[in-house]
């Protein structure tokens, strides 16, 4: 179980603190946490369960926040780290980002938030559509209300009945005129080549994002051409996990609204959409970079909205960026250097 949940600025300050059980957790905690931030230059570099002295820590960090949690007992690492980055994703969907200003402005509601996601150390309620009717997301009208009446509160008086069924994760009364269903898949590319444009190394990180507006409960159900490439599954409360299992197929009930269905990684693929080879020649004090960039083969459908970025030595001086197509832009760090095609 969770002892307590510090939320920190990009500064090391605290900007909130939630205890979550009997045993209260010193702040001081927080200044061993921020050592070790300025010990290693950047919180993102450090693991994300860290043993203290006297506490194991779990830390997610969003957009210059933050999330840190703190325990005495053995637990599953993995439950402290997944519950924090729900928390940071819920913040984020609420509050529509996450800043150190929003924090402070809506501080009321981020503490509400926390007071119904976990309980005595252990994860409550944490989706979206059900913390959405039990705590109205802040806005002008709400806040002047506030203003006037004295009440900050933002929880209502009546339990979601989702909370009491099958799917938690959805309201039994909805009805669309217009019941449509909207999938994405959002799939990241990393890969490595060499001087030659052979490629070394390739790998996708991948997405599946569902944007749903159906009546009722209905029962979906998703399958891919080829679920065999797929590594490192993971998968929205809502997916039945055996008939994944069994016959990779996705089936599940929907939330309402945008959520993201499951993530994937496709790893050691043979070759990419694209390519791109580097040709580098100096002479005298001058150096020249050519970047040749391209369509491997025909995939279908037209590319577009590509964005190469590469990497300039600090030594370099000055450069002069041309391109046959597109536009190239120095970024303001004069370090790296966008190659952009559409």
């Amino acid at each position: 179980m969770l002892q307590c949940i510090f939320i920190l600025s990009d500064s090391g300050e605290v900007m909130l603190e939630k205890q979550l059980s009997g045993h209260r957790v010193d702040r001081s905690i927080c200044n061993w946490f921020w050592d070790q931030v300025i010990s290693h230059g950047d919180s993102s570099e450090l693991p994300p369960v860290i043993a203290s002295p006297t506490h194991y820590l779990f830390k997610v960090v969003r957009g210059g926040i933050t999330f840190l949690a703190c325990t005495q007992a053995e637990m599953p690492p993995l439950m402290g780290i997944e519950f924090l980055g729900r928390a940071a994703d819920i913040l984020s969907n609420y509050l529509g980002g996450l800043n150190e200003d929003v924090i402070k402005d809506n501080f009321v509601i981020v503490y509400e938030l926390l007071d119904e996601m976990i309980d005595n150390g252990f994860p409550l309620t944490t989706e979206y559509n059900i913390l959405k009717e039990m705590i109205a997301p802040p806005n002008v009208v709400s806040k002047v209300l506030s203003v006037v009446t004295g009440n900050s509160s933002n929880v209502t008086s009546t339990l979601p009945g989702a909370t009491a069924s099958c799917v938690p994760w959805r309201t039994t009364e909805l009805n669309y005129a217009s019941n449509e269903v909207y999938i994405d898949l959002v799939e990241e590319m990393d890969a490595v080549v060499n001087r030659d444009g052979v490629l070394v190394k390739c790998e996708i990180y991948g997405e599946v994002q569902v944007k749903s507006h159906l009546s009722g409960i209905p029962d979906l159900t998703l399958s891919f051409a080829n679920p065999s490439i797929l590594n490192d599954v993971r998968f929205h409360p809502c997916v039945r996990f055996r008939p994944w299992e069994s016959h990779q197929i996705l089936s599940f009930v929907p939330p309402d609204g945008e959520f993201k269905l499951m993530s994937y990684r496709v790893k050691k693929l043979k070759s990419t959409p694209i390519y791109v080879k580097p040709q580098l020649s100096s002479d005298a004090g001058t150096c020249r970079v050519s970047v040749l960039v391209g369509i491997r083969h025909d995939p279908g459908k037209m590319i577009d909205s590509i964005t190469v970025q590469f990497q300039l030595p600090h030594c370099v001086v000055s450069s002069d960026l041309t391109s046959n197509h597109g536009t190239v832009d120095m970024l303001a760090n004069k370090v790296n250097a966008v190659h952009s095609l559409s």
